[in-house]
């Protein structure tokens, strides 16, 4: 059987139009001389180049810091190796090998308060902490389970074990001769970074901030030096170097600084702190809680209470329904039928002792306890009288 085969044609290739072709040429031209160029400015051309320009900029002698600088880093160096880092840590029990575990739980900031190694913070950074870490400002290292709180006021203070020369304790000011506009100074570990220095003015004084419990703290310091998260606890400092304030929170609908912020008076960390130092010292805990009695009443700032005309004495502004205040009959301010605003009583002393302040009433209440009777002198509509009122746990 014969075969055959069938003859193979190759098609011709398509003829480029000479358009084309002129835009192929233009393109591989276009390249070589991109090439070209790069080739020109990536050349070696010896240490300092063909340019006049490529050269580094000559350094702008420096004009001298201001006065104002100049005492701002004083500052700063005198009052941060006083300023700690705290990490609030929480022990649990690794489920493969039994082994605990100490898991971070949040951090703050606190100060050396003297050279017995106690520190000073917040309470609600170091809240439910089973082991306490503090750090220094020479980044050494230590920790704690001794620690008492005062949750109402949002203070507490830690015991740690380190050599007097490594305790650096904070200069302490007053807060009672305050004025709005003075400048003021925050240092702490804000978002974890240590050592940070913001500067301000005071805001505003008399604010009331509500703690952990949900009671009222009164006097409490406004500040437009930033304070964010991890800043709590740390100091506000005046001009002079001197405590004044102890951060303790901030006014955002963001969780972030938003020129609002709050710290705790000075006058008030001094009377509260040797209170709690002396309960550590008492402990064999070597932890716990003040938890003082209450009358049940929210007080006017002195300032405000001034301004009404109450120039001796407390005056009530509100009474809690069912705390021993309201029991007592005790009356609080309030506007009558006709919008006119009523002074509510005025405590001038409790078991024959003077109140002159808010100071002086928490004062005498925390030498009671929940359960002790107490003979309450108030000035109600110009007259004076006595009320016994039985004291309660503050919650």
């Amino acid at each position: 059987m014969s075969t055959y085969s069938v003859p193979y044609y190759r098609s011709p290739p398509p003829r480029r139009s000479p358009a084309a072709s002129l835009l192929v040429v233009l393109a591989l031209v276009t390249l070589l001389v991109s090439a070209a160029g790069v080739a020109w400015w990536f050349w070696p051309r010896g240490p300092l180049g063909t340019s006049p320009y490529a050269v580094p900029r000559a350094v702008t002698p420096a004009g001298e810091l201001s006065s104002d600088e100049k005492a701002t880093i004083a500052l700063y160096e005198q009052a941060s190796p006083s300023v700690v880092h705290i990490t609030n840590l929480a022990e649990r029990r690794n489920g493969f090998n039994l082994n605990v575990q100490q898991i971070p739980k949040g951090t703050g900031s606190g100060f050396i308060w003297d050279d017995g190694g106690h520190i000073v913070t917040n309470y609600h950074v170091v809240k439910d902490a089973d082991v306490v870490e503090v750090i220094l400002a020479d980044r050494s290292t230590y920790t704690t389970r001794e620690v008492w709180g005062y949750p109402d006021k949002d203070l507490a203070v830690l015991r740690i074990k380190a050599p007097k020369s490594k305790l650096r304790p904070i200069p302490i000011g007053t807060s009672s001769d305050l004025k709005v506009g003075q400048k003021a100074f925050a240092i702490g570990n804000p978002f974890g970074l240590d050592q940070t220095l913001t500067t301000g003015v005071v805001s505003a004084l008399g604010r009331e901030i509500e703690s952990v419990t949900g009671r009222t703290i009164p006097g409490v310091i406004q500040t437009n030096a930033a304070i964010n998260p991890g800043n709590s606890g740390g100091p506000l400092l005046d001009s002079s170097g001197r405590l004044i304030g102890v951060n303790t929170a901030i006014l955002s609908p963001s969780g972030t600084f938003a020129g609002i912020g709050f710290a705790i008076p000075v006058d008030e960390v001094n009377r509260i702190v040797p209170e709690l130092i002396g309960r550590l010292a008492q402990s064999s805990a070597g932890r716990g809680e003040i938890v003082p009695p209450r009358l049940g009443v929210q007080l006017a700032a002195d300032q405000l209470a001034k301004e009404h005309g109450v120039t001796d004495g407390v005056l009530i502004l509100q009474v809690v329904p069912g705390s021993p205040a309201a029991k007592a009959g005790l009356r609080a301010t309030r506007l009558d039928s006709a919008g006119k605003l009523r002074l509510g009583d005025v405590i001038v002393a409790i078991d024959a002792r003077p109140i002159q302040s808010v100071k002086d009433l928490h004062a005498v209440l925390e030498q009671h306890e929940p359960g002790d009777t107490v003979a309450v002198t108030l000035v109600r509509d110009g007259q004076r009288q006595d009320v016994r009122v039985t004291l309660e746990a503050s919650r």
